[in-house]
Formats: structure tokens, C-alpha cells, sequence
């Protein structure tokens, strides 16, 4: 049975639930892109906020009236990874304390956290998608869920500029070379919290909708031993009718040979531990390249004179 439901996914026509699979498990890629590479946007606002002096360091801190919401106290629960990094953009928006030393420590500790939410659905999207998908179409569908990333650090950026020029156009503070600290009034305290805060609107959404989800085929067949429910599940998403036949030998002997040994088995050592190995150090090191890139690529235009440095304002 589980065979003939995995050879009908494998052959089956493009259809809409394929499309509705790269859009939930896209917005995924897209959560975890606008939640990593706002913070670049977000660091630049705090910069004259908690040091409106260079060469007086005492003067760091937010004046009466700055952190709106110091009172707020948060704390972390333990959730899925799709709902911990729902949770997290609101908790970091909520960053309490009026000291910059205080902000930037919780700010911190939940961009740890985040971190975590992100890197366990790394995998789950691309999973979804690739075992959801057909063969002819498995490639580019896994590709299209990657590009979503691409559109969230594009949607970080224009959110970061919306938020900015509404406060801009709103408050109608002072140039910063007119007068630095007034430049930056008390209610710009609420532009990158507001900035953080909007990414958990995407990730309530992707969580609704994959909790809508049925579980993929391999999934149910092969993890859950449940070949049945899973013909039922694949039945309903690709409206086709997959007649009952008995489990195939070739699907019990995968079923035995994923119970010969365990992921941190010395035959799993033996069988996959280069593969492991390449996969997570090649991993490893373009993440290095890539995400150090985006969140610093300021600065390292400014250092190669692409971009003007920042102005910094001398107290007398």
C-alpha cells in the first residue's frame, strides 16, 4: 500500500496543492529571512539611540520617557519551532529595561533563541516540499521554497523603510547634523520594535497553516508505520482514488532496516558519516559567507567606499 502511494506522488500531475505546499513551506524561508537580516536595519537605529555621544560614553542611555516598554516582562515557554520563532519577534520587540546595556542583553537573548526556532525549520520546509513534490517537479519546487528567502530580506528592508518614514514624516524631528540627540525623539524607541515585531504576523500565519497540513506519505508510512492514514491523506490532497493493496515486502524491509540501527549508532556512523560530514561543514561554511555578508554588508561597503561613512556627532 505504502508503495503504491508513493509511486502515485512521484507520477502525479502538477496540480494546486502542490503550489499551496511551496507557498506554506516558502513562507517558512521567508519568516526566517525577515527575522535574521532585519536585525541589520534594526542594529543602525539603536546606534544613535544608545550612543548619541562619542566621545562622552556616560551619556549612553535612554532618557526619561525612552523604553516605552521597560515594565514588560517575557519569558520563554517551551513550542514547536514554528511557534518559538513566532514568539521570539514579539519578545525581542519587547526587549525591557531603559539601560542601552540592558536592552541590547535581551535583545540578544532572544535572538539566541531565535536562532534555534530558525534552524529547526531550515529542514522541516525543504522536507515538506521535497516529499509533497513529483519527481519531474521535485527541483525546482525545492528551489522555489529557498527563493522565498530572498523576498523576506527584501521585505525587511522595505518594512524597515516604511516604519522609519512614517515616524519620519510623523514626528518631524530635526536633521542629525542640526542637532544629533533631538534627531532621535522618544518615540523612535518604538521604530525597531515595531520593525522586530512584525515578523511573528508571517510566522502565526505559516503556523496556522501548517498545523492544516497533513503529514507527508513518508512520513506516515515509513516514521509512523501507518500506510493506511497515509493513503487516506494523499487520497484527499491530490483528489485521486489510491486503491488498497497489501504492504509490499520492499516497504517491510525498509521499515526493518530503519530499526537495525539508530541515528547515533556506530552503524549509522559507518553507513552516513561522511555523507553527514560533508553535508554539515559545506553548510557550515557558507553560512560563514553568506549571512555574515548580509547582516555586516554596510559596513563592508563603507569600507570599500561604496557607501559614505556614518556621521558621528563630537560633544563639546
Amino acid at each position: 500500500m505504502a508503495n503504491q502511494v508513493f509511486s502515485t506522488l512521484d507520477s502525479s500531475k502538477t496540480q494546486w496543492y502542490h503550489y499551496k505546499a511551496v507557498i506554506i513551506s516558502g513562507m517558512g524561508f521567508f519568516t526566517d529571512a525577515y527575522d535574521l537580516f532585519c536585525i541589520s536595519l534594526v542594529t543602525k537605529l539603536l546606534g544613535p539611540y544608545l550612543l548619541p555621544c562619542r566621545r562622552h560614553p556616560k551619556t549612553w542611555g535612554l532618557a526619561t520617557g525612552r523604553g516605552c516598554f521597560h515594565q514588560w516582562r517575557c519569558s520563554v515557554w517551551n513550542a514547536s519551532w514554528t511557534a518559538l520563532f513566532w514568539f521570539v519577534p514579539i519578545a525581542s520587540g519587547l526587549s525591557f529595561s531603559s539601560s542601552p546595556k540592558a536592552v541590547i542583553t535581551t535583545l540578544c537573548f532572544f535572538r539566541f533563541w531565535l536562532g534555534f526556532g530558525i534552524g529547526g525549520d531550515y529542514p522541516l520546509s525543504a522536507t515538506i516540499m521535497s516529499e509533497y513534490s513529483n519527481k519531474r517537479t521535485r527541483g525546482s519546487f525545492i528551489a522555489a521554497v529557498f527563493a522565498m528567502q530572498g523576498f523576506g530580506i527584501l521585505s525587511g528592508g522595505l518594512v524597515g523603510m516604511a516604519v522609519s518614514a512614517i515616524f519620519r514624516a510623523t514626528l518631524h524631528a530635526p536633521a542629525y547634523s542640526v542637532d544629533p540627540i533631538g534627531s532621535t525623539p522618544p518615540e523612535a524607541d518604538y521604530i525597531w520594535r515595531i520593525i522586530l515585531m512584525l515578523g511573528a504576523l508571517p510566522a502565526a500565519v505559516t503556523y496556522y497553516w501548517r498545523m492544516k497540513m497533513p503529514e507527508t506519505a513518508r512520513y506516515t508510512a515509513l516514521v509512523a508505520k501507518n500506510s493506511e492514514k497515509a493513503r487516506q491523506d494523499m487520497s484527499k490532497v491530490l483528489n485521486i482514488d489510491i486503491p488498497v493493496e497489501k504492504v509490499e515486502q520492499n516497504v517491510q524491509k525498509n521499515n526493518n532496516l530503519s530499526k537495525s540501527f539508530g541515528l547515533f549508532s556506530k552503524a549509522f556512523l559507518q553507513i552516513h558519516g561522511l555523507h553527514l560530514l560533508g553535508t554539515a561543514s559545506t553548510w557550515f561554511f557558507v553560512d560563514i559567507a553568506y549571512y555574515s555578508q548580509n547582516l555586516f554588508q554596510k559596513e563592508v561597503f563603507s569600507a570599500v567606499g561604496w557607501l559614505p561613512p556614518a556621521k558621528v556627532h563630537e560633544c563639546p
